[in-house]
């Protein structure tokens, strides 16, 4: 690894231009030069919590690529500075950069728990899977002093209300408690993202996420307690974690989750930008080879926009790593399934409790 200007605890080692700003701010050699001589660091890398107020909290999600309809977002920015995370975008959209401002600008929205009420109250809403989060880890750790996404729990279960969650961190099992009790009705279902089976590529490629083996001990501690567990194998990047796709699902089967599914790493706008930063910074030595090969995936380019592909891709490389889970799944998934959730329960209890008539 390369220790030229590298930043420990984070993911991206750079703040790149926000393409909706008129203004650009970069830091001059005199400037850096300055600060080095006066043993200082240019700029905070501390974690910053900015509250915001929507007007309103659950997104409905059109893309066809996407496994869900409606998504919830308690946070936006995430901690864990994962390198390839698509949700860096969508930073830009509140003035940020996609890089660092991504991990240490974490966006608060304290009121979701209330406009999640009003939403599932509203006598015209119909009960769909609400997914928590669609875009930035709902239990990053912001969650440990907010409590946002446990408060959103609370009122899945009062108005008997289907939920999905997509995690990478053992935070998840603090509210065991509230699953258990979701579970007995098929209100919720977890997706657990493990990328790596190597600690030593997680601390570099998601910085500040839960450890594998924790992971795994979580995939394992929900499926004990028959909360349906799905494992995100995503993204699988060819010439950093391709090799591991058979291994990985292996652990996450053997840990009890009853499923999995994959994506192929796709790098659309800035991100292409910051990996390329990442990985020629991290990995030097096969920095092009792995490029070459996430261009080999997408015609060419590092991203492609076209659904029913952006996520597969295309090409020799795509084919194998789809043959590979597709084996997996015979190999180590025949005859498990993951529950539909149950949307039959709310309409009778939308006033927070059960009616009898």
């Amino acid at each position: 690894m390369s220790t030229e200007q590298f930043t420990k605890g984070r993911g991206a080692q750079q703040n790149p231009h926000n393409r909706f700003s008129k203004q650009v701010y970069e830091m001059r050699e005199d400037f850096l030069e300055f600060f080095r001589l006066e043993g200082e660091e240019p700029e905070g890398n501390q974690t910053q919590y900015i509250p915001i107020f929507p007007k309103s909290i659950v997104n409905k999600v059109d893309s066809p690529d996407v496994g869900m309809s409606y998504s919830l977002n308690p946070y936006q920015g995430c901690e864990h500075g994962c390198v390839y995370c698509y949700a860096r975008n969508t930073h830009e959209y509140w003035g940020y950069s996609a890089g660092q401002d991504f991990e240490r600008s974490i966006l608060v929205k304290q009121a979701a728990p209330e406009l999640l009420e009003a939403k599932i109250r509203n006598k015209k809403w119909k009960a769909a899977t609400i997914v928590l989060s669609g875009n930035t880890d709902c239990y990053q750790p912001a969650e440990q002093k907010f409590k946002i996404t446990r408060k959103c729990l609370e009122l899945f279960l009062k108005y008997r209300h289907p939920v999905g969650i997509i995690t990478k961190n053992a935070l998840v099992l603090r509210d065991l408690d509230i699953l258990k009790e979701l579970n007995e009705h098929g209100l919720v279902g977890v997706h657990v993202s493990v990328t790596s089976l190597s600690e030593k590529t997680r601390r570099i490629l998601e910085p500040r996420t839960t450890t594998i083996k924790k992971r795994l001990q979580t995939i394992k501690t929900l499926s004990e307690n028959n909360i349906p567990v799905n494992a995100m194998l995503a993204p699988i990047i060819p010439g950093i974690n391709s090799h591991e796709l058979l291994p990985l699902a292996k652990a996450v089967a053997d840990h009890g989750a009853r499923s999995f599914g994959l994506t192929v790493v796709r790098l659309n706008g800035a991100i292409g930008q910051i990996f390329t930063d990442w990985i020629h910074k991290t990995m030097p030595d096969r920095a092009e080879k792995v490029l070459h090969q996430i261009q080999e995936c997408h015609g060419g380019s590092l991203n492609d926009s076209r659904f029913g592909l952006r996520t597969k891709g295309e090409g020799k490389l795509a084919e194998q790593i789809h043959s590979m889970a597709q084996l997996a799944k015979q190999r180590y998934f025949k005859d498990r399934v993951f529950p539909k959730l149950n949307t039959e329960l709310h309409q009778h209890y939308k006033d927070g409790q059960l009616k009898l008539f």
